[in-house]
């Protein structure tokens, strides 16, 4: 067989560009284009856990694009009808979410909640963080500790939607601290964002939140972190926790991605394994380490059980904190 220059170069050139693309751009994406639906203003953990879903699966290949859509308020209780309204049966559409939903949908006696969306997996977990402003008047936990057990009512603290996972945490210290935890003086936002800009302005005492949405502030040294809320230290953050300090308190907020109702199990099989492959990426991995998220990946059967656990010990704990 007798082959010209011409043609030979011709096979180098495309054989050359076939090497140069890497393994993933010769496999069709799982999805050519996703509809990702944050029930919160851009800024805070649901919409960062979103935007972490978007360059793991980009980079792994697994979808074309992603469309975002943001609706926030009401720890996701104004989205949430609209997601649910609007994306009915479609199966190329996630709503990022977590256990603020769950407070929250008790809080507002929502007629909608977590139950009428489809659970496709969990995904990360990660502890509170209470923080102060470095230029405001308290500057160790003694301090905040010292100013709760004095009056609550006027420490007065940001973070997330009201009877969420930050309100729920303020409640339970301070009734831990034995003051009542109806006297909380909680100020809520909508998103990280607004919530940092009021502990910054000195409008509010302290903050609760997720560490991720506190820490460039804190390594900014505009912040100091005087506890967080886990079972354990976060790693590589020497910040001790509140049972350290003598407060038997431990709470973490998890965080995961639903489908709309009324989706075919077939639909929920292909969301199933997009998610399962974003999560077995290295670019994911690397996502948990950057943000010092806790790998708590659960999916579909066992998350559903799950997430009626949380339901009913939530209700518990909010009628105890005068918070349902």
């Amino acid at each position: 067989m007798s082959i010209s220059k011409r043609d030979f170069l011709a096979l180098g050139a495309a054989a050359g560009a076939s090497m140069a693309l890497p393994a993933w751009a010769q496999a069709k994406p799982l999805f050519d284009t996703l509809n990702m639906f944050v029930p919160a203003a851009p800024g805070g953990g649901w919409d960062g856990t979103a935007r972490a879903i978007e360059r793991a699966a980009k980079a792994a290949g697994l979808v074309g694009n992603m469309q975002f859509e943001n609706v926030g308020g009401a720890g996701g209780m104004v989205g949430l009808p609209r997601y649910v309204n609007q994306r009915k049966g479609q199966g190329n559409s996630l709503m990022v979410g977590g256990s603020v939903m769950v407070g929250a949908g008790i809080a507002n006696k929502s007629p909608v909640t977590m139950r009428n969306v489809t659970p496709i997996a969990r995904l990360t977990e990660e502890a509170g963080v209470i923080a102060v402003p470095t230029n405001g008047k308290i500057k160790t936990w003694k301090d905040l500790e010292a100013a709760i057990k004095a009056n609550p009512k006027a420490v007065s603290v940001a973070g997330g939607s009201a009877g969420g996972t930050d309100h729920i945490l303020l409640g339970m210290v301070i009734q831990a601290l034995g003051r009542n935890p109806r006297e909380a003086a909680y100020v809520a936002f909508a998103g990280g964002g607004p919530a940092n800009a009021a502990i910054l302005g000195g409008q509010v005492t302290a903050g609760i939140s997720g560490y991720s949405e506190f820490e460039e502030q804190i390594k900014a040294g505009r912040m100091v972190a005087l506890a967080v809320s886990g079972n354990r230290r976060i790693p590589g953050v020497n910040v001790p926790t509140l049972t350290e300090l003598g407060v038997n308190v431990t709470a973490a907020n998890w965080r995961g991605v639903f489908a709309a109702p009324g989706i075919s199990q077939a639909q929920r099989d292909k969301l199933i394994d997009f998610i399962s492959k974003v999560h077995a990426s290295d670019a994911w991995k690397k996502e948990l380490e950057t943000r010092k998220w806790t790998d708590v990946f659960m999916t579909e059967r066992p998350f559903e059980r799950e997430i009626e656990a949380n339901i009913k010990a939530t209700e518990v704990i909010m009628k105890d904190l005068g918070l349902a």
